[in-house]
């Protein structure tokens, strides 16, 4: 039978929380990959690439994978019951509920994170507690049916892991051969640890407005769990 995979996709996504496992999903074999949105009208994101919803919320089948990228976006989706909602309904009967980078927050808003290890964007990692869930620094976490992927790149190792556990470290690997996914990054600088603190201030200053209202709607939508 068919494997229905389903991402979420919204407004000022991060489209390579959502490409790179994508890639790795269209190559298994018996898969089928939807894009997800409330409309069918084109998705724009954070960086002006226009993705196409393929089904609505409502004729969405149920799927056997949902997955929710992350991306500035998300802050709204915290507290957008029609989205979070869907979240729920999906997540009652699929065979995994997974996530990259700070779409496992959205996960915690819908309420499905509770006593769960998961993984996160480094820069929003902490705000999982908010949701009753444990963070977790690695790259990817499966803890029961839920996967969750760190920041942005690690939704390749994530979409690699998710093909191993379905198909076998045989199928993941063949997949990983085939995208020549080998990174040999330029800089050793992709952890808030290994980049610095002069890097990692940087970088949170140039996020602290989005960040400051992140943490609120994260604890709204906590308050109401």
């Amino acid at each position: 039978m068919t494997f229905r995979i389903g991402f979420l996709i919204f407004p000022d996504i991060m489209q390579l929380d959502m490409t790179g496992p994508h890639e790795v999903f269209t190559k298994m074999p018996d898969t089928e990959v939807l894009m997800v949105w409330k409309t069918l009208e084109p998705v724009t994101a954070g960086g002006g690439m226009r993705i196409l919803p393929d089904v609505t919320y409502e004729d969405c089948p149920q799927l056997d994978l949902i997955c929710v990228p992350g991306g500035g976006g998300m802050n709204p989706l915290l507290n957008d019951e029609e989205t979070l909602n869907f979240l729920r309904r999906q997540a009652a009967k699929a065979r995994y509920v997974t996530s990259v980078c700070t779409g496992s927050l959205v996960l915690g808003a819908a309420g499905l994170l509770k006593g769960k290890r998961a993984a996160c964007h480094w820069m929003s990692r902490d705000m999982l507690k908010e949701f009753g869930a444990t963070p977790d620094a690695s790259r990817v976490v499966i803890d029961g049916n839920l996967i969750s992927g760190g920041g942005v790149t690690a939704g390749i190792d994530f979409g690699l892991a998710v093909a191993a556990e379905i198909l076998g470290e045989d199928t993941a690997k063949a997949i990983q051969l085939g995208i020549e996914y080998a990174p040999r990054p330029p800089f050793d600088a992709g952890t808030p640890e290994s980049a610095g603190e002069q890097v990692e201030q940087a970088a949170r200053n140039a996020a602290k407005t989005r960040q400051a209202e992140r943490l609120a709607a994260v604890r709204k939508a906590a308050e109401r769990l």
